[in-house]
């Protein structure tokens, strides 16, 4: 990070006071630029579990986004932004906008979701039938187990029904009545195996024909009356943490390529479910050291925020945050801790630090975007860490 950089941070520290953690709202509009050039023919679900920051999501729909939402609390965060809406314009911007895109549901959320005709995940036979019974009115996509192998965090294990009996469950959807309107998929996230996409995407080319074959209709009607059906890759499109991950360069040319393969007909509506991609280079924390120990020999530094807070994304997220130091010097294996009484509450054994830090000196971390603050607790007592918000239009 330049100087003129971390002299914009440490104004930022001064000024609120630490931890703090910092959301370059501009940054957010290039990454959300640069999915929407290098995928063109896909439609953006900002995947709000990422950070579902209020004002992450305000930008998010001033940029003309879509919504991937997993709760009923998060699609209510979104709907904020069109509650002013006239009735038609608001149930349009549901329908075209949003997906609900966890595939289990409680009765009860069933229940709310029908009132909003909102687009729905499912990949059972017991979900299908709650579906009927308690949101006959939503529209249905329905989520295939594909490979997840070379992914940060496998999701394979706890959702997605097998392709081989994706038809049956269409053919038991059209049973009860519901109609399908189309195959998603999820690779992992911040997935660096691209041949996993190829797969889940040669899977879904082949549910739609077998569908086709045993004369199940998927799809639904469009504005313009066109029957269009909807392909859901998901998410996983990896971030550039370390240099030995991919390049969503590279993903984003073999998408385009085995799309136009596998699906040339222009009646499927392709959208995807990025979260980690468009929030996570956008974040910065600055954290204080407000302890110091030498134990076995090695510099212990004790900060005032840790894995209970924003660093939970170490835990959930399998995502490691280098910490850094504003101050130059030489470099030696230090262990960072975090502000509460429990020993879990360890951010690294082997951050690379000056030993000769103090007190009330400043350490930041990068690219701490997703699966962050918005994992965090209160244990202890300690409140999440404070935002505060740069280049908002």
């Amino acid at each position: 990070m330049i100087r003129k950089q971390l002299e914009i941070l440490e104004r930022i520290a001064r000024e609120h006071g630490t931890p703090v953690f910092i959301i370059d709202h501009e940054k957010i509009r290039e990454n959300y630029r640069e999915f929407r050039e290098k995928l063109p023919d896909v439609q953006a679900y900002f995947a709000v579990k990422a950070n579902s920051n209020l004002e992450i999501i305000k930008t998010m729909y001033d940029l003309g986004a879509s919504f991937d939402v997993a709760s009923f609390p998060e699609f209510m965060l979104v709907h904020d932004n069109i509650k002013h809406f006239p009735q038609k314009e608001r149930q349009d911007f549901i329908w075209d906008k949003i997906i609900y895109a966890n595939t289990i549901k409680p009765a009860e959320v069933l229940a709310k979701l029908n009132e909003y005709k909102i687009l729905v995940t499912f990949d059972n036979i017991e979900e299908l039938r709650k579906i009927k019974k308690h949101a006959p009115d939503v529209g249905l996509v329905l989520r295939i187990r594909v490979p997840n192998t070379g992914s940060m965090v496998e999701l394979s294990s706890k959702f997605g029904a097998h392709p081989g009996e994706a038809v049956d469950l269409i053919a038991e959807a059209v049973k009860l009545g519901l109609g399908v309107e189309g195959i998603s998929f999820h690779v992992g996230s911040q997935c660096n195996n691209f041949d996993n996409y190829s797969q889940a995407l040669n899977f879904a080319s082949s549910i739609f024909k077998e569908a086709e074959l045993r004369n199940y209709q998927i799809g639904f009607i469009d504005r313009e009356g066109k029957k269009r059906k909807i392909l859901d890759i998901g998410g996983g499109f990896p971030v550039k943490y370390t240099p030995d991950v991919k390049s969503f360069t590279a993903l984003s040319e073999k998408l385009n390529s085995e799309i136009k393969r596998l699906f040339p007909d222009k009646d499927i509506q392709v959208i995807a479910e990025p979260g980690r991609f468009m929030v996570a280079t956008a974040c910065t924390l600055i954290t204080k050291i407000v302890g110091k120990a030498v134990r076995d020999g090695k510099t212990c530094y004790y900060l005032n925020d840790g894995v209970y807070h924003t660093f939970s994304g170490q835990v959930f997220d399998h995502q490691p945050y280098p910490l850094h130091s504003f101050k130059d010097g030489e470099k030696k294996v230090c262990a960072t801790f975090g502000p509460t009484c429990d020993a879990f509450d360890t951010i690294s054994l082997a951050d690379e630090l000056p030993e000769d830090l103090q007190i009330d000196d400043l350490l930041y971390a990068e690219n701490i975007g997703a699966y962050s603050i918005a994992s965090s607790t209160y244990f202890n007592g300690f409140p999440p860490t404070k935002v505060v918000h740069l280049n908002k239009l």
